[in-house]
């Protein structure tokens, strides 16, 4: 699921973004481009492997397709929420909650982020880890960097990735999204840099354990500017921070429902 996060908020991870070549619609200037943008990561502080990464990504046709044909963010709010399971998600939402209610209290008293919230975005983005992507990450947001549309947005989250690659975080074998969104509450690469809490202390952040991906995502909901204690629904002061996890509105106000059926 595409989220917006702020290219302000990334614009520290690159210190000079003048790209000389020119972006495309489609494959055929992908490899001119990505020599240029070798430069670019390069004096952004990408290093070896993610360069070599970079050298290694193919143009991402799924993903191209994929980001041209979003339907379900034109839905009412009623067939979204139907579409996206949204009394399932309810459902094994609260026995979640029921089975390890010590493990989400933690982390309220940490980041301030009810249960319920972090339940909600779990299981709308990936069933509770059910389905994380078939997509090979690097290959994709770096296509979304190349791809004209939105290629301003996606360029931080492509030297992201490459970062997370240096890092040892994502190799090029890690699957994800089309849209290169990781993990059990699929953060894209740029955020998941930022943002990222290695909660088992085990020495590194991985998305892919429930436990480092819900505090990671708490705590971009705080820096955010989440508001302990204070209401989420549209019209309260911290549904103005899910608006920052994704842009569609149908998706913000699922969210809030969804969490408020799951903490109460």
């Amino acid at each position: 699921m595409l989220r917006p996060h702020c290219f302000a908020a990334l614009a520290f991870l690159l210190p000079s973004l003048a790209l000389s070549a020119p972006c495309g619609n489609t494959s055929s200037g992908f490899e001119a481009w990505k020599a240029d943008f070798a430069k670019t990561a390069k004096r952004a502080g990408v290093k070896k492997k993610g360069l070599q990464a970079l050298s290694q990504t193919q143009y991402a046709t799924r993903t191209i397709a994929a980001d041209r044909n979003q339907k379900s963010f034109k839905y009412s709010l009623d067939k979204f929420m139907k579409v996206r399971g949204a009394d399932t998600i309810v459902a094994q939402g609260r026995k979640r909650k029921a089975r390890n209610p010590e493990f989400y209290a933690a982390l309220e008293r940490q980041y301030g982020v009810p249960a319920g919230v972090l339940i909600a975005i779990h299981g709308m983005e990936t069933g509770f880890g059910g389905f994380m992507g078939d997509s090979q990450i690097v290959s994709s947001i770096t296509t979304l960097a190349y791809d004209c549309r939105r290629s301003e947005f996606f360029i931080p989250h492509a030297i992201g990735a490459l970062k997370l690659v240096d890092q040892g975080t994502l190799t090029m074998a890690t699957k994800g999204a089309k849209h290169g969104e990781l993990g059990h509450t699929q953060f894209l690469p740029g955020n998941a840099l930022a943002y990222g809490v290695d909660a088992t202390g085990d020495g590194r952040v991985d998305f892919y354990n429930v436990t480092d991906a819900l505090a990671s995502t708490a705590n971009f909901l705080r820096q955010k500017g989440w508001k302990p204690g204070r209401g989420y629904q549209p019209g309260e002061p911290n549904f103005a921070v899910i608006q920052q996890w994704n842009a569609a509105s149908v998706y913000q106000k699922s969210i809030a429902i969804m969490a408020a059926r799951i903490d109460n």
